[in-house]
């Protein structure tokens, strides 16, 4: 395995401009998310440099551009304000706790990719996936609303919400005035003037155009602004351990590291779309994961892949990991002899661009699809959705791929009761040999088969009792395993009961057909103890002629 993944140099040329154009785009992203955080915009810009480099050359997805996202920025925001609201008098023990907090979640991240679990983020249902990213998208909207306006960003969602009417009456007109200037720019310069756009991505555009018409247009002090932002390298910091908040502790940590798996994963689902690649998810995670790492020991903010950088990325050219890391260069320098130039950016505009962040994560496109959706998909999204902006993030998911999961069992269920048959005329069923119907025929009644198909599993247990109750009239019962693939414990235990409920009745029973792993699942469960070598065989055939003699 080569040390950096799908690097080669022939498509150099569309690197390099997709490396600029993707710094560009993630500039003002940046920047906004780290504001949007609470830790301050040069985390943000830190968190794009550290984690856009590492995951770039160590990850598994060649065209991904990685930094703070919507949903790592809302949860960061979460952490970074519980702990330093824990320390009041020390706000500085708080953030090292809430930083270190972003280094054991890439730690955790690394885990993920190490024991392998990538693939199992394709098995996330599109419902939950949609409710959790709909939800994510209308709590960066709540969120800024606030700076929208001119007041300080209200830490909950549902706390934003019912702020509303009173940041409307009590609104500063300038900042609402750079609000809608931004948000005029992102939504309209795409549409209206896409060649513009592709020069100049929007949020860049919205970026320079809200700031020069405060500083040259507005009194100074009309509208709250970034303010001092540090410039040079960042600051070593190890991680520190509360033990009091060790628990605490780990589960922010592993809220991070699912979520930066799960976000990640999902944009590289959409770079192998564009790119027409298949992406190497295990890898893809221990990149991000060291790339969080190291962030988190620089005070960055926390990130995953990027759904708009990479997009922007790909579209200007960019394949191999060298746009991923030339962004991150860009970005560095920019830092470096730039910070003091972003001091005067209203925050208004920065909210600007982040609502049209959140517009774009929210999934329309499942949206206008709801009149023709599976109304157990959109119940379950709306769940996800309403657990997602209302309580947690975690938890929506939890409970997304519960019912989710409990739905697929009902539906299986369905299908596996549906394979289920009880027989004793051979014209019921079409898959009988001339032979088998004859038999079966003459039988007149008193041999019943009862065939089942497929993997037969827990969900299945109660219809398979169910279904063999409801037979009657008969001498000889027929328990027909040919098409059985696989049998677990709950279902076996089923078959166990049949069985005996069948001998208890005075009648007999005959099993036939089970394959090498059915019969030793049964054998191992002691179920075939009820039943004598006599009364087990390989082919229906031999069982009715059995049974023909018994009747």
């Amino acid at each position: 395995m080569s040390f950096v993944n799908g690097l080669h140099f022939n498509n150099l040329r569309g690197d390099i401009y997709g490396g600029l154009t993707a710094a560009v785009v993630a500039l003002p992203l940046a920047m906004a998310m780290g504001v949007a955080s609470g830790v301050g915009a040069i985390a943000g810009l830190y968190g794009a440099i550290i984690l856009g480099f590492f995951a770039s050359i160590l990850g598994g997805t060649p065209s991904q551009v990685s930094g703070p996202t919507g949903p790592m920025t809302v949860v960061m925001a979460a952490i970074f304000l519980q702990f330093t609201s824990l320390f009041p008098d020390n706000p500085a023990q708080g953030a090292a706790l809430a930083f270190s907090v972003v280094v054991f979640g890439g730690l955790f991240q690394i885990l993920f990719g190490i024991l392998r679990l990538g693939k199992y983020i394709e098995l996330v249902p599109h419902p939950v996936v949609s409710g959790f990213m709909s939800g994510i998208g209308i709590i960066i909207i709540l969120l800024q609303i606030g700076p929208l306006l001119g007041e300080a960003s209200v830490s909950k969602p549902l706390d934003a919400a019912i702020a509303i009417p009173s940041l409307i009456a009590n609104l500063h007109t300038s900042s609402l005035l750079l609000g809608l200037l931004a948000l005029a720019i992102v939504y309209g310069i795409p549409f209206f003037l896409p060649r513009i756009n592709r020069l100049i991505p929007s949020p860049l555009l919205a970026l320079i155009a809200g700031t020069s018409f405060y500083m040259f247009f507005m009194p100074t002090g009309s509208t709250p602004i970034i303010g001092d932002i540090p410039s040079g390298l960042p600051e070593f910091h190890l991680p520190t351990i509360d033990a009091s908040l060790a628990l605490i502790m780990l589960g922010s940590s592993l809220t991070l590291a699912a979520l930066g798996t799960i976000d990640s994963l999902l944009t590289s689902l959409v770079a192998d779309n564009i790119t027409r690649t298949q992406h190497k998810s295990d890898r893809e995670l221990i990149g991000q994961g060291i790339g969080n790492t190291i962030a988190g020991l620089f005070g960055g903010l926390p990130g995953a892949g990027a759904t708009m950088r990479t997009v922007v990325n790909v579209k200007a050219g960019g394949r191999t990991p060298i746009s991923g890391a030339l962004h991150s260069i860009v970005l560095l320098i920019i830092v470096l002899g730039a910070g003091s130039l972003a001091s005067n950016i209203p925050k208004a505009v920065l909210a600007g661009i982040l609502i049209k962040v959140g517009t774009d994560i929210i999934d329309w496109n499942y949206l206008k699809r709801l009149p023709v959706v599976p109304k157990a998909g959109i119940v379950i999204m709306l769940t996800v959705l309403i657990i997602t902006v209302s309580i947690d993030l975690m938890l929506a998911v939890g409970v997304g791929m519960v019912m989710s999961s409990f739905l697929f069992m009902h539906r299986m269920t369905e299908l596996q009761v549906k394979s289920m048959s009880t027989i004793t005329q051979p014209e019921q069923q079409e898959y009988l040999s001339d032979k088998e119907s004859k038999i079966l025929e003459e039988a007149a009644g008193k041999v019943m088969i009862f065939r089942l198909l497929g993997a037969m599993s827990f969900t299945s247990a109660k219809a398979m009792v169910r279904q063999y109750s409801n037979a009657s009239n008969y001498k000889v019962m027929l328990l027909d395993l040919t098409d059985v693939s696989l049998i677990d414990f709950t279902s076996s235990r089923a078959v166990e009961d049949i069985i005996v409920g069948t001998k208890e009745s005075g009648n007999i029973v005959l099993m036939v057909g089970a394959n090498e792993d059915v019969y030793q699942t049964l054998e191992k469960q002691g179920i075939l103890q009820h039943l004598s070598k006599e009364t087990i065989f390989k082919t229906r055939l031999s069982a009715l002629e059995k049974a023909k003699k018994l009747i």
